[in-house]
């Protein structure tokens, strides 16, 4: 028994789609191998040539299972804005900056869309990191809102909104990170930046 992670890089020409790794790894049962290094290099050589790209491969055993821990995004939380949500088909024109600078982490927990295959909703924490014109809260969160009924898989939500943020308002450097609840044991967490960070550390959130 292993924890893996998956590392597909952004720049790869196809996505994985969650059903069809689920089967795969289901594939592996009833299988002998002689240890996890040769589970490991199995699994990255299958998901490269899926991807179209090198993806990195972690297995972790269960001797560290017990290390593994629960946090949340930190940043500043946009939730208990008092706002009216009315539109929910993607709305990048709620994204507005002054001429204020800022650099600040912005979170919420109330990102939803829904799968483009199975029209099942995807439920998301999400954060915005970014340097730049100061971005109106109240006109990002209608906009994350608006992608409530939105089909879209979690990579191509997350592509979106950092396209969209980036441009519309002006931003120096941004970071997106999107963690998303689980279905049939796998989570999908995007991460799109500009800011030359590396990747986040692959810490569940409580409703994962």
């Amino acid at each position: 028994m292993a924890l893996a992670t998956f590392d597909v890089p952004a720049s790869s020409p196809s996505i994985i789609e969650s059903k069809s790794m689920k089967l795969y790894l289901g594939s592996f049962a009833q299988t002998r191998y002689a240890g996890m290094t040769e589970i490991g290099a199995a699994i990255e050589r299958d998901l490269a040539t899926a991807a179209g790209a090198r993806v990195g491969v972690t297995l972790q055993g269960t001797s560290g299972f017990a290390a593994q821990s629960i946090r949340e995004l930190q940043g500043d939380s946009l939730d208990d804005l008092a706002i009216a949500c009315d539109a929910y088909d993607v709305a990048p024109e709620f994204l507005v900056a002054g001429n204020a600078m800022a650099a600040e982490a912005l979170t919420t927990r109330l990102f939803r869309s829904v799968c483009p295959v199975t029209a099942q909703p995807d439920i998301a924490s999400l954060q915005l990191t970014y340097r730049g014109p100061r971005i109106d809260r109240e006109g990002l969160l209608r906009y994350l809102v608006s992608y409530r009924c939105h089909p879209g898989f979690h990579e191509h939500c997350v592509e979106r909104i950092f396209v969209d943020v980036a441009s519309r308002c002006r931003c120096d450097q941004l970071t997106v990170l999107a963690r998303f609840t689980r279905r049939g044991g796998l989570d999908i967490n995007p991460f799109r930046t500009n800011a030359g960070i590396a990747l986040p550390a692959n810490v569940r959130t409580a409703r994962q």
